[in-house]
Formats: C-alpha cells, structure tokens, sequence
C-alpha cells in the first residue's frame, strides 16, 4: 500500500470568517489573492507581499461563485464572475457589472438558481455550474453545467445537477474532471480540445468518507488536490484515482484551493454546527501549507470584441 503523505494546518492565515468562503485565484502580476463569499456577497482581495492587513473587500448585491481572468483586459480592473443570473463582467472599484449572457430565459430560474464554481478550459471558454440559490433550502436536481464560448453561445452540457462543483483539465488536456458533490465523485470525461465536446463520462474517484467533495486543483504532476466540505481535509489523489497524500485543517468546512507557487491556499466556510466549537474557531478562514509541488496555470477567457 502507497504511504500516504501527511500535512497538518493549524492556523488560518486569515481569520476572516466567511459564511461560505469560495473561487481563491492567485494574481501572480500582483502577487494577491482574491477570493468571495458567496453568501455575503463579497470579494475579498489580499496582498500576499504585504500580509493580512493589505485584505480589501468589495460588497456586491448578487451572490458570485468564481471568478476569472479574460485575455487583455487588466484584471485589476475588470474581471468575469459567474453571478447570480448569468456570465458578467465586474468592475473591481466599483462593484458595478456588465451582464454579459444569461444562464436561463426564463425569470424563475433566474430566481430559483445562482451560479456556483467554474473554470476557464485551455481554449478560453468559461464552463460553469448553477444549483440553488440560497434561499430554495435543501439545494434540488435543477442544476446544470454549461460551457460559455468566445462569441457568449451558451451550450448545455449536464442537467438534473444538485451542486456542480469543480472543474479542471488533465495536463495534456485530453480529460476533464468534474465534481459532482452530492454524489460524492469527481467524473471523468474524454474533453475535445478543439470543439470543448466532453464524452465516455466515467467515475474517476468515489469518496466514502463523511465529507462532500468540493474545489479541486490539478499541480503539474497531473494530480487531483481534492476539498472536503465537512471533513476538515483536502485529499491529493493520483491520476489513476488513488490517494496518496492528505492535508489537515482545524475547521470542517473545507471549500476550495489554489496554487500560490508550492503553496496550496483553501478558503472554508462557517461551521454550522455549533458543538463544533474548536471547527467553529477557525471557520471561513483561509489557510495554506507548503505542498513542494506547483500548480497547473489558470487560463484567461477569450471574449470576442
């Protein structure tokens, strides 16, 4: 049997407390960090050069699951969010957005929906995942993946979702992953390059433990690292779907990770449970460990002018 290699986070960097902390991507030009709460509707922005002190937070009025850079537009300005009806692009002094396509033509799924995580594929098309919003309750099989084109063609590619989670490319970009956490398993599928068309859709990785699979992040190894909401854990599982390393945290609610050079940075989420006191210390913080191992690039969405 394969050691399984152990890491142990005490401590967050940022004791922030976010009600459901998500979408940490690392602005390598700037070395920040930005990532929200979906919840409060925040966007959260650090300063890794200068410390927790530099954090700054733009208070929007719609919930916003990812974020993502587009080619040749300054991201310190402008940057893409999945929203709450649809694909926007957000003004980061002034919380003003653009709507740029709708996920839905009708007004109740814009009521009953809200967009959750996301990613930009190697082509620079925006794939994204919407589920119930908040305010539903128990989230419902209403949810559905959607790929985003250059020229904003909306194409539907799973529906009957009830929280689709991450999404990623294997290095040579023949697979993509995709977290579905209510199931318990990231998904494999063969991924077409060139038309972004996904088939032979497979189980890749099967959890049994008591926590939902949430944010993955591929390293340059082609290994999964893998959030566990409700286990206190992120598992770095091989590209044949087997574990072989483990990271710790002091909170429960472990949402999602990105790569700061051979860090890996997790936001969490609030501890809901409140006997859970020693995970409710520490709960919507963010946190990172040295993993030796750095991460695949993100890549920048292409929108047609």
């Amino acid at each position: 049997m394969t050691e399984i290699k152990q890491w142990t986070v005490t401590e967050p960097y940022l004791d922030i407390h976010c009600a459901l902390g998500e979408g940490p991507y690392y602005e390598a030009e700037r070395n920040t960090l930005r990532f929200v709460d979906i919840k409060k509707k925040r966007l959260h922005t650090v300063d890794l050069t200068i410390g927790p002190s530099s954090l700054k937070t733009l208070q929007l009025d719609m919930p916003v699951g990812v974020t993502a850079d587009v080619e040749g537009i300054d991201a310190s300005k402008k940057i893409l969010v999945g929203g709450k009806s649809g694909v926007y692009l957000l003004e980061r002094e002034t919380g003003k957005y653009e709507l740029l396509k709708r996920f839905y033509e009708t007004e109740e799924n814009d009521e009953r929906l809200r967009s959750n995580d996301g990613a930009v594929d190697p082509q620079g098309r925006f794939w994204i995942g919407t589920m119930n919003d908040f305010w539903v309750g128990p989230p419902q099989a209403e949810g559905t993946l959607f790929r985003f084109n250059s020229d904003l063609s909306r194409h539907t590619l799973q529906t009957s979702l009830v929280i689709p989670n991450s999404i990623g490319w294997s290095p040579d970009h023949k697979t993509l992953y995709f977290v579905h956490s209510t199931e318990k398993r990231i998904i494999a599928f063969d991924y077409d390059e060139k038309t972004g068309d996904i088939t032979n859709e497979r189980t890749f990785y099967k959890h049994n433990g008591s926590g939902d699979p949430d944010g993955f992040r591929i390293d340059e190894e082609g290994y999964i690292w893998q959030a566990f909401y409700g286990e206190s854990q992120v598992l770095r599982i091989s590209p044949q779907g087997k574990v072989v390393g483990k990271i710790t945290y002091p909170t429960r609610a472990i949402t999602c990770p990105a790569f700061v050079g051979t860090e890996l940075w997790v936001t969490t989420a609030d501890e809901e449970d409140e006997n859970e006191v020693e995970s409710k210390k520490y709960g919507g913080g963010i946190f990172k460990v040295d993993v030796g191992v750095r991460g695949l690039k993100d890549f920048k969405f292409k929108l047609e002018k």
